[in-house]
């Protein structure tokens, strides 16, 4: 384009612009309101506003004014250069521009048509307001934003290469403010060159305020045609328009805000010919006409090295003229532009030069100013640094307010320690807990999962080494630098402490920019030679000792290296060490407890927090954990999308999350992200209902492959982060540098890798690719092409990464959802242009913009995560990720956790059914016991449990449905709701049974049934006759007593003539008859009885050991050339040396004994509890057959081992299943007599009859006695049914509110052992490891005695007390209903009874009611009175009653709760015996598991042909490098890490490398070493030896350990 110039009057251009300064502020209030502003002057925007994922950036064509700052702000966020160019929606969308097209006035006839065409008369119906000048747009948000927004706006306007503002008007005051505070966080990199060949090149590396280079200032005096801003662009980047002019698009003629306002931009060579200028350069811009704004004009000319001059025209006399005659008599250089003169530069004098611009071309004026900028430049000059602004006198400083000051103070105070010293030494002196120290813990750490002998041993060591690592960082804590830095962090109000934050940010970063460009600048030489060395395929010497020279500059780097972040990471590691000490220190050092508070706070605040700490490359559990309970309490657990960002070193992934989210993820050169740091971003409040989350948390990590980490190790450290991150996140963003998937080969393997354990470990994160820096986004062929290389090097990594993880999976798409066509995202190249004064490419926010939308759309699918669950997921991913193998390794807490609570309400559920059925079958049993109920069916007992069952269905929907962990929940929903239904099935079969049983007994006592009525009435009329001859001795008690005695045994056996009574069985005899039988000596049979061994068979430690000697030889010969107890060798075993065979006596063998004695007791007990015993009577041939099943299973066992069983371990083993077979035998046979032996009961009934008789002695009436007869049996009754019902509301009253009973599988198994460890009771514990069942069972039964007779006594008297109530509400409503129908209907007694039978049958049983002798009964009003006498004594005897008395009955709270809490899992662990705690009995096809496993010396376990004992607990062994023999006979060592290969008790077991212990059973093995030595007949001496650490447990601390389960 030609630029010309022409002239002015300036009176009226003066006047003009006076107009326009003294506008009033209505114009400001009216431009804000136009934008939506009103509210938020002054500074009232703040980067919170704009820190959150709010709606989707507006098209072009979609924008209201009232939008245009916010879009202003948002668009520039994501670094879119195009934010100063927003236009508006249009009222007319036919027309182009934002106003009416005007019309001529000329008459629309044939004739006036040339007229229209010359005439200039138009009519101007145009709107009075034009657009808003996009500077109007920039500077109203600039007045309306807090100071730390302005800081961040300002960046990114530098970043998007435009000017800056330098001196800013007030736009109601006036005052000239200097807004030095919105540059501090502006680092630029530039290059220079030193020397005339341009061969010596230098790297300049800093903050902008603290650059002092060259500053032109370019001033307009009066009116031009010609754009100042427009020509100073020229000479600072030609294609980006780095000043807005008046030729920009959407400028106006009307402006209100940029006037005054001056602008500073800087020009950075890249040390290339192409070079504009050999240094940096500042230029600096005036808007408006420099002769109206004196202050700034005097300011800038003072600070600059040249000043530059536009004037329409160059003549004397002018208003202009006295500032140009100053400028043109003083010794700063002078070029003056006159837009009226054509000529080319000239000469005034040294220094000072004029030039035309008339009818010359842009590009002419531009290179002849170029030149003479540069030489002007070239000699001594003055030079401009932005901090020398804070001096200048006159104008206002931001820097200068209060708040500010204070942090800036605080900061300065703090990082003065620093003063002086050399930056690589900082970080060793003032942060000493991050160094060396955090690196020895991070590999301790690591090596923890990797011992290799004496396990437990080496653990020990390693923890303590841990420990004194600790003490050493606590001691070194207490640095000056942290005790300031802290101390402000507490101290400071909010508003000072982030001015405090961003200063320590400024001023540290300030701290290294010297060093870091020398470095950068050193490494980038040293890299190009290495790979030009590569390139010329170099395989000497001189490659290895560039790579080692390049090795040993990043060390160096990394040395000099020193932000916030390091501060942050120091704090954590304080925290850790003090935290792992627990110590108790002075109140100014026990600030350490209130960092993770701190740090939340910054956090919540829009801070990043480091997750791994990059140099160490470890995660700070204890610290991020507490941090983030600490965000997860202020902000009540929120729900996050979690979204990780993958790829290369220096692929912009930082930048892309920056610019897609405004965070603040370190981006500058030589500051790539090391490890992951972690940021919230918050979802507004206007699109909050479109999402199921109320924050986005960001992951972002240092890039794979990352040059500066060590050679071999870097593929391993690739594969934990990309594990890691992937596992962490939601969706997972892979970054890839370029277009050639052969580029990012090792990258791609490392990603798919990730994934598919993910998918092993059953975490489903999505995934999408994005490609930076591609030179074609537009080319869709082009881009089609990509995503097939890139589908095809996915399943080719796929096929290669399944082969290394054992995975049957052949493509990408198998591992994960991932679709080629959506999930690939090309991105336009960064930079528009070569860095450093490249602005960005709008392609590349608009790439940006286009993915954040794309993951808004599918985050919206997502519910996230709780951040309590984020938490703990790094826990699990961590843990697992320091083990080789992470797929073996994996543990999900919160998985467990849910699972545990849904293990609680399972139980729940269950015991509402199982609570519903015992009612059920509590009154069919009564019913049957009527005779009421002659058969029952399976579908009548499932009809009266639906509707319980119905609502358990609907609660356990609610609750898979309704939880915050419902998408965890899923996977276990359909196998719940199933065990719930088989649980019904299970139970229902159960109560028929019972009943069924019950049913097959009245049906086998019917003969003595029959005869009880003819009992009765024959007892009654004796009873009565006796009375009236004794009736004179009625008041003599004894005397009716002994009368009474005299004749019952007559009476009983005149009534019995014929029947033999039932006898007791003898089973004592019965055992030794059937072992004599079977051949055994009788001494045998008698030794084993006295010494009563057998009854503890299960429990003995040593099968093999020699019972006989106590003085034991401990060597191996001595041990097996003794007499055994229940082993001999078989003959020809032994060797001639006499030492114990191969293979023989293994903890296996002591196993599989143990194993076949529980096998033999299962069978035996099932095989006697066939016989009908309850029913037919007692057989000793039952025993007797038992024994011969036993003896031949003894003997088939025998016949596949290396050794023999003797007589007395089949005579003890028979005794056992005898004895515990012997309980449920003479409880059946007292069944079977209770219900078939006249004698009993009538011997039962013989009370009952005495009264009987000596109420008919004392003349009491028929209705009297009849009462008493009545009383007596609802007594039984009434006792029977308030007990039985008293039973089930108890064992419901504890399952809900005992803690020992009211958990799960895993709750009871902690109260179990806390009881043993408070009885310190070995014999418990022994009971304990081998058969669980029995003593949980125990402890069961003591806690049920305990509640009842102690701890809940009142209230378990309290539920007897309202049975007893309801009982007799029964009763006394059946006597009324009887007494009334039968004096209604004049009915006799017979109905009477039936009546009072009828309604009681549900609730009683009554049995047999004879009334042949009380026919004379007609005052049943009276008969009822007697009845409700008795019954007031009987109720008030009941309310006294012994809860003792329940245990006469037929159901037991204990043995409820028995059923409820025991039909679990009861699996023991291989190595270590502890029992599985899944509360499901079947839980197919979920493996075995315990939370905590125990020493496997607690089971016996040997090194194999020692007697020495092995100490490791399990999930050390699986971590370590050991074997193991899976049996006694294998010859073949199983690792650890393959223990599931082993067999069958190993395959279903999950057994998580942990190296958390519980002290609990350290303490146990310390505190029973002695007799555990003893029971096993082992030592604890070499490999064995208990480990120093172990003993330093308490008793208290091993209890209080057991709450982590």
């Amino acid at each position: 384009m030609k630029m010309s110039g022409h002239k002015n009057k300036e009176s009226g251009n003066i006047s003009e612009e006076t107009d326009r300064k003294n506008q009033p502020p209505k114009e400001t209030e009216t431009l804000l309101s136009r934008l939506d502003l009103q509210d938020r002057y002054p500074q009232k925007l703040s980067p919170a506003d704009f820190l959150q994922i709010g709606l989707p950036v507006k098209h072009s064509h979609d924008i209201a004014e009232k939008d245009l700052a916010s879009t202003f702000i948002q668009r520039l966020m994501m670094l879119d250069y195009r934010a100063r160019y927003i236009p508006v929606k249009q009222d007319n969308p036919e027309l182009g521009s934002s106003q009416s097209v005007p019309m001529s006035n000329s008459d629309d006839t044939e004739d006036g048509d040339d007229d229209a065409l010359f005439d200039d008369d138009v009519d101007c119906d145009q709107p009075n307001q034009s657009q808003v000048h996009p500077m109007d747009v920039q500077m109203a948000v600039f007045h309306c934003s807090n100071s730390f927004l302005k800081l961040n706006l300002i960046t990114k306007l530098s970043q998007c290469q435009y000017a800056l503002p330098l001196l800013v008007p007030d736009p109601i005051t006036m005052d000239i403010e200097c807004p030095l505070w919105t540059f501090r966080q502006i680092i630029k990199t530039w290059k220079i060159t030193q020397n005339r060949d341009n061969s010596k090149t230098t790297m300049k590396h800093m903050p902008i305020c603290k650059a002092e280079t060259s500053m032109v200032s370019f001033f307009r005096l009066g009116s031009l045609s010609v754009s100042k801003s427009q020509l100073m662009n020229t000479l600072i980047n030609e294609r980006h328009n780095t000043f807005f002019h008046r030729n920009c698009q959407g400028s106006t003629k009307s402006h209100h805000l940029i006037d005054g306002v001056a602008e500073i931009a800087w020009y950075f060579p890249a040390a290339k010919a192409t070079d504009s200028f050999t240094d940096c350069i500042a230029f600096c811009n005036l808007h408006g006409d420099a002769l109206l704004m004196e202050k700034q004009r005097e300011i800038l000319i003072k600070k600059s090295s040249v000043n530059v001059i536009l004037v329409p025209t160059l003549e004397k006399g002018q208003k202009s003229t006295e500032v140009i005659s100053a400028l043109y008599k003083s010794q700063k250089p002078l070029i003056i532009l006159v837009a009226d003169k054509d000529h080319s530069a000239v000469k005034m004098k040294e220094g000072k030069y004029k030039m035309g611009l008339k009818d010359r071309s842009q590009s002419d004026v531009s290179n002849e100013l170029k030149g003479l900028i540069g030489k002007m430049l070239s000699g001594s000059h003055t030079t401009f640094q932005l901090e020398s602004m804070s001096k200048v006198t006159g104008i206002r400083v931001d820097e200068d307010d209060e708040a500010c000051q204070k942090g800036k103070s605080a900061a300065m105070k703090m990082l003065g320690l620093l003063r002086g010293m050399d930056i690589s030494k900082i970080k060793d002196k003032f942060l000493p807990c991050q160094g060396h120290h955090w690196h020895e813990w991070c590999k301790i750490n690591k090596e923890l999962h990797h011992l290799k002998e004496h396990i437990e041993d080496e653990k020990s060591e390693k923890e303590q080494e841990q420990k004194k690592i600790r003490e050493d960082q606590c001691k070194a804590s207490s640095s000056k630098l942290m005790e300031s830095f802290t101390d402000g962090l507490l101290s400071l109000p909010s508003k000072d402490k982030e001015y405090y934050l961003k200063w320590t940010q400024i001023l540290v970063d300030a701290l290294s920019t010297d060093d870091l460009s020398s470095i950068l600048q050193r490494y980038d030489e040293k890299w190009s030679e290495v790979l030009d060395l590569k390139r010329k395929h170099e395989k000497s010497d001189l490659v290895k000792r560039k790579q080692n020279e390049l090795e040993q500059i990043s060390n160096k780097l990394q040395s000099v290296t020193f932000g916030l972040e390091h501060m942050f990471r120091e704090m954590g590691q304080i925290y850790e060490a003090h935290k792992a000490q627990q110590t108790q220190t002075t109140s100014r050092q026990n600030n350490w407890s209130k960092y993770p508070e701190l740090a939340a706070d910054l956090m919540i605040m829009g801070h990043p927090m480091e997750l791994m700490d990059g140099d160490a490359g470890h995660v700070p559990l204890t610290w991020i954990s507490d941090l983030l309970d600490e965000v997860i309490k202020k902000l009540k657990d929120p729900r996050v999308f979690v979204l990780s960002v993958l790829g290369v070193q220096s692929s912009g992934k930082s930048t892309m999350l920056n610019a897609m989210f405004g965070l603040q993820f370190a981006v500058s050169a030589g500051r790539c992200t090391k490890g992951a740091f972690m940021q919230l971003v918050k979802v507004s409040e206007e699109i909050k209902e479109d999402f199921m989350f109320d924050y986005i948390l960001v992951v972002d990590t240092e890039g794979l492959r990352a040059l500066e980490l060590a050679g071999n190790t870097t593929y391993d450290h690739d594969n934990e982060l990309a594990t890691f991150v992937v596992g962490l996140g939601n969706m997972t963003l892979i970054n890839i540098f370029g277009e050639n998937p052969a580029d990012m080969q090792d990258v791609l393997q490392i990603v798919v890798q990730a994934f598919m354990r993910m998918k092993k470990v059953k975490l489903s994160p999505s995934c999408m690719f994005v490609h930076q820096n591609v030179t074609d986004v537009a080319g869709a062929e082009r881009n089609m092409d990509g995503k097939r290389r890139l589908q095809e090097k996915l399943d080719q990594m796929t096929q290669l990464a399944a082969e290394e993880e054992v995975c049957d999976v052949e493509c990408f798409s198998d591992v994960i959802a991932f679709d080629v066509q959506k999930d690939v995202k090309y991105f336009a190249q960064l930079w528009e242009g070569s860095p450093p004064m490249a602005p960005p490419n709008p392609g590349y926010s608009e790439s940006v913009q286009e993915l954040k939308n794309i993951i808004l759309s599918k985050a919206k699918q997502s519910e996230g995560i709780t951040l309590s669950h984020f938490k703990t997921k790094i826990h699990d991913l961590w843990n697992a990720l320091i083990n080789e193998d992470f797929v073996f390794s994996y543990k999900n807490t919160l998985e467990i956790s849910v699972y545990r609570q849904l293990e609680i309400q399972y139980g729940k559920w269950t015991w509402a059914l199982r609570s519903n059925l015992l009612t059920i079958e509590n009154q069919l049993h009564t019913t049957v016991e009527n005779r009421e109920l002659k058969e029952i069916e399976e579908s009548h007992l499932s009809e009266k449990v639906r509707t319980k069952y119905e609502e358990i269905k609907k609660e356990m929907t609610t609750y898979f449905q309704n939880s915050r962990d419902k998408e965890i929940l899923v996977q276990w929903q359909g196998r719940f709701e199933k065990n719930i239904e088989l649980f019904l099935g299970a139970e229902v079969k159960e109560v028929k049974r019972k009943l069924d049983e019950v049913i097959q007994q009245k049906k086998a006592c019917k003969k003595l049934d029959d005869k009880k009525t003819e009992f009765e009435e024959n007892l009654l009329q004796k009873s009565k006759e006796l009375a009236q001859q004794l009736r004179d001795k009625a008041k003599d008690e004894k005397e009716l007593k002994k009368e009474f005695d005299s004749v019952w045994s007559n009476w009983v056996k005149e009534l019995t003539k014929g029947t033999n009574p039932i006898e007791d069985i003898n089973l004592k005899e019965d055992k030794m008859k059937t072992l004599k039988d079977l051949g055994f000596e009788w001494s045998l049979i008698n030794d084993s009885k006295i010494r009563g061994d057998y009854r503890k068979m299960l429990d003995i430690g040593n099968y093999f050991q020699n019972r006989c000697d106590e003085n034991k030889d401990t060597s191996i010969s001595g041990w097996f050339t003794c007499k055994l107890q229940y082993v001999q060798q078989k003959t020809g075993m032994s060797s001639a040396t006499g030492k114990k065979p191969k293979n023989a006596f293994g903890h296996e063998e002591q196993e599989q004994i143990r194993s076949f004695i529980k096998k033999a007791e299962h069978q035996s007990l099932e095989e006697i509890k066939k016989n009908p015993v309850a029913t037919n009577g007692y057989r000793s041939a039952y025993l007797l057959k038992v024994a011969r099943n036993v003896k031949k299973s003894v003997t088939e066992f025998e016949s596949e081992r290396t050794y023999t069983l003797t007589k007395e371990f089949t005579v003890d083993l028979l005794l056992y299943v005898f004895d515990r077979a012997a309980g449920w035998l003479l409880q059946s046979h007292e069944t079977y007599r209770k219900n078939n032996d006249a004698h009993t009961y009538l011997d039962s009934n013989k009370e009952r009859y005495y009264n009987i008789f000596r109420s008919f002695c004392k003349g009491n009436s028929s209705a009297v006695v009849f009462g008493e007869l009545i009383c007596e049996k609802l007594k039984v009754s009434t006792v029977e049914a308030v007990c039985n019902k008293t039973a089930i509301d108890l064992a419901g009253e504890m399952r809900c509110n005992v803690q020992e009973l009211n958990g799960n599988r895993m709750n009871l198994e902690k109260h179990v052992l806390k009881s043993l460890a408070e009885k310190e009771d070995f014999g418990g514990f022994i009971t304990y490891i081998r058969q669980p069942r029995i003593q949980v069972e125990t402890f069961i039964k003591e806690e049920v005695q305990k509640c009842i007779f102690t701890k809940q006594k009142d209230r378990a008297l309290t539920i007897l007390k309202k049975n007893v109530d309801d009982i007799n509400n029964n009763v006394s409503q059946a006597l009324f209903t009887a007494t009334s129908k039968v004096q209604q209907k004049g009915g006799d007694i017979n109905m009477w009874v039936e009546e009072l039978s009828r309604f009681l049958k549900k609730h009683l049983t009554l049995g047999t009611i004879s009334c042949q002798n009380f026919g004379d009964i007609k005052e049943f009003g009276f008969l009822k009175e007697e009845i409700e006498k008795g019954l007031t004594s009987i109720m008030e005897e009941m309310s006294c009653i012994s809860l003792e008395k329940m245990k006469d009955f037929r159901l037991q709270p204990d043995q409820i709760l028995i059923d409820q809490l025991c039909k679990c899992c009861w699996v023991k662990c291989p190595f270590c015996a502890a029992v599985c705690t899944n509360t499901l009995e079947n839980h197919d096809p979920d493996d075995h598991n315990v939370l905590f496993h125990r020493s496997t010396a607690v089971n016996g376990m040997h090194y194999r042909n020692t007697k020495i004992m092995s100490i490791d607990f399990c999930t050390t062994r699986v971590a370590s490098d050991g074997s193991f023999y899976p049996d006694g006979v294998s010859e073949e060592l199983i690792p650890f890490k393959k223990y599931r290969t082993a067999g069958p008790r190993f395959k279903n077991w999950r057994i998580t490398p942990d190296e958390s212990t519980l002290p609990f059973w350290k303490w146990f093995v310390c505190r029973f070493q002695k007799q555990l030595e003893d029971h096993y007949d082992l030592k604890f001496e070499g490999d064995g030896k208990i480990p120093r650490e172990w003993r330093t447990h308490s008793k208290a601390q091993a209890i209080e350990s057991l709450d982590k389960m």
